[in-house]
């Protein structure tokens, strides 16, 4: 199916972003160790005020990156990635803090990337700390796949970052994640300019890790995801700009909406001004959102 591949000549280099993640480190670090593809380790840790970075020096093969503040996630990888590449790096292998790999695992993502260059992301199947089932929003992103490219390779629209192998060309030609975003929403972003530079975002189903985390819900942490979702409409490249910023306005009407399942009528209300004095302050800023569109191409 893949065809031969010389393995030997791919240098594949994991980056982790760490905040705070004690509890997972451990876990994380010796799956990698574990790993029947042989990989170099890059963790840039973004201040964290737990004991992550006595255990992150613990394993001496990483390469740490302290940054003197937290840079939040697309960010911090940014450096990571900016690394991987002036060491040479063919693949890198972007991993949350909370998760751990299996042996085959990064193994057969580069199996599948190396069978189509246009695979621009790949992604394993993310499943819940129990190792049974799939986490529940990561199944939500496989319901949505828009074609079956083979019996383990699925494309889908959008999957989140916590597992992205991406390639060297793909990065040279989709760049790096947008700082415009802090954290949530970045990972959007780059699938829509993927989309746009003709590359797939691929699921490959023979091939998982384990995403350890609570989904929680707060009315605070909901307002910024909907902010920085209505950012991505306005980003997004695949659009014009009459039609992206129509679109990121449609979001300030849609997603409250949604969450009336979740919050009272007035929280809702609250969250919806909110949400139109972002969207107005993102019509002030048309100058610096046309530039980042126009980076993108």
């Amino acid at each position: 199916m893949f065809g031969k591949i010389n393995f030997v000549e791919k240098k594949i280099v994991v980056i982790i972003v760490t905040y705070n993640g004690a509890k997972w480190l451990k876990k994380c670090f010796q799956s990698l160790e574990e790993s029947s593809y042989k990989v170099n380790t890059i963790v840039v840790d973004n201040n964290s005020t737990d004991n992550s970075i006595e255990i992150i020096q613990s394993f001496p093969k990483i390469q740490l990156i302290q940054s003197a503040e937290n840079l939040g996630f697309g960010k911090a990888n940014n450096l990571g990635i900016q690394k991987a590449l002036e060491l040479g790096a063919n693949y890198v292998f972007l991993l949350n803090q909370d998760t751990w790999v299996f042996p085959e695992t990064i193994s057969n993502l580069v199996k599948v990337a190396e069978s189509n260059e246009q695979y621009g992301i790949v992604s394993p199947l993310h499943y819940s700390g129990d190792e049974i089932h799939l986490d529940v929003n990561f199944e939500i992103y496989c319901k949505r796949k828009t074609n079956s490219i083979s019996e383990q390779v699925d494309e889908v629209p959008f999957v989140n970052a916590a597992a992205w192998l991406l390639s060297k060309k793909t990065i040279e030609k989709v760049g790096f994640f947008e700082p415009l975003f802090q954290h949530y929403g970045e990972d959007r972003n780059y699938t829509d300019r993927i989309l746009y530079h003709k590359y797939k975002t691929v699921v490959v189903k023979n091939t998982k890790i384990c995403h350890d985390r609570v989904i929680s819900r707060s009315l605070k942490k909901d307002c910024t995801q909907a902010k920085f979702r209505i950012l991505a409409e306005v980003l997004n490249v695949n659009n014009n700009m009459i039609i992206s910023y129509l679109k990121g306005f449609q979001s300030v009407l849609r997603l409250p909406k949604y969450f009336l399942k979740f919050y009272s009528f007035p929280k809702v209300f609250s969250m919806f001004c909110q949400l139109l004095g972002y969207f107005i302050l993102l019509k002030f800023h048309f100058l610096t959102i046309l530039k980042a569109r126009k980076s993108y191409k």
